[in-house]
């Protein structure tokens, strides 16, 4: 170890199988507009819901300005402590940073934006990550490349001193402009490295 001075890791989807979580999340939102449930065979909403910020998602279906600003209300008003439970960590996850932890600086880079260290709390993984960033500390969220660089500033490091775990295209296009290899997680997306278990990292650094 020695030639990546820090990892940062997305979470839904690379931390945590939190499809379901999520989507619970924005059809509690559709139920008290009046909206259909989502379409779990939708892929392009599957999509979207799982990898834009909560505000960009929610523009996404709600495009209209006044029934956004209800979306948005009605988001405000939903307890993410009821979705944890639906949550499910990534299997080798922990095993893999507690070998980490000694040798290299870890982060989260998160289109989450309020319910990140709640959680990291919930699932005992706070005391990991030196630098939570999530969607709510930028003004320009992924795949802008605004977090990232934010996560660089914060430990003092070059792009190329870190890689940057992901499983979308939002995450690689971050990356791509932040200037941070990309690592991709149990997906074909072009990047420096794919990797489909967690414990593959520890090869790459």
């Amino acid at each position: 170890m020695g030639k990546y001075k820090t990892l940062i890791y997305d979470c839904d989807g690379v931390m945590f199988d939190s499809l379901e979580a999520n989507l619970s999340f924005y059809d509690r939102i559709m139920e008290m507009l009046g909206r259909p449930a989502l379409e779990r065979a939708n892929s392009e909403q599957m999509r979207v819901l799982h990898t834009y910020s909560n505000w960009d998602v929610l523009a996404w279906f709600f495009p209209d300005p006044k029934e956004y600003l209800a979306a948005v209300d009605s988001a405000a008003r939903i307890d993410y402590r009821d979705l944890v439970p639906l949550m499910r960590l990534e299997e080798g996850f922990i095993d893999t940073l507690e070998v980490l932890v000694p040798h290299v600086g870890l982060a989260v880079c998160t289109n989450r934006s309020t319910s990140m260290d709640m959680v990291l709390e919930s699932f005992g993984l706070t005391r990991y990550f030196g630098c939570v960033m999530t969607a709510a500390k930028v003004a320009r969220p992924k795949p802008f490349p605004d977090p990232l660089v934010k996560v660089l500033d914060f430990y003092r490091i070059r792009p190329e001193e870190a890689l940057f775990i992901g499983d979308s295209d939002v995450d690689r296009q971050s990356a791509s402009a932040a200037g941070v290899p990309f690592v991709a997680y149990k997906t074909d997306l072009p990047a420096m490295a794919r990797i489909c278990r967690h414990s593959e990292i520890l090869g790459l650094i």
